[in-house]
């Protein structure tokens, strides 16, 4: 029977939780009872992590309502986009050279998802619109006609009125 990380004793847990960063160590405290009365969080970490994010050049909280008192305020606001960018592999390196994976630390990042141009998220929405039903893009049709004419006549409009003043 393979041992896991909860068998393993508490002076281990104690010592991989020592060499996370802010946003392992505060995953790993919210995994269970057990680590959230056992792994810290406190200034320092959040400090050690905000420092290690401007030594990389990222980007850092810069509201004034950055409280370094609780977890639950400090996770408000920007730093809470931040942690979601990371989780997502938003602020790692896929090229040679560069920061490499943030999350995992290797030298390339191989999970980051490609971003998507506005062309295929627009092929993609057309995709599931003609997929639903022929009567929606009817209706888009429609919109949009009755938009070009509505233009089509403020424009008119425009070239008129000097005429006939």
């Amino acid at each position: 029977n393979q041992p896991t990380l909860s068998t393993l004793p508490t002076e281990l847990h104690l010592l991989v939780s020592s060499h996370l960063t802010y946003p392992d160590a505060l995953s790993l405290k919210h995994s269970s009872r057990h680590f959230y009365s056992l792994v810290y969080t406190g200034v320092n970490l959040k400090i050690e992590w905000l420092i290690e994010r401007r030594r990389l050049h990222l980007d850092c909280p810069h509201d004034k309502k950055c409280e370094l008192g609780s977890d639950m305020r400090f996770c408000r606001g920007s730093v809470r986009l931040l942690m979601k960018r990371r989780r997502e592999h938003g602020e790692c390196d896929t090229r040679q050279g560069g920061r490499g994976c943030l999350v995992y630390g290797t030298e390339i990042c191989t999970f980051r998802r490609k971003r998507v141009g506005l062309l295929e998220t627009t092929r993609r929405f057309i995709r599931r619109l003609g997929s639903s039903n022929v009567l929606v893009w009817w209706m888009c049709l429609a919109v949009i006609g009755a938009l070009l004419a509505w233009f089509c006549l403020e424009v008119q409009k425009l070239h008129v009125q000097p005429l006939l003043l």
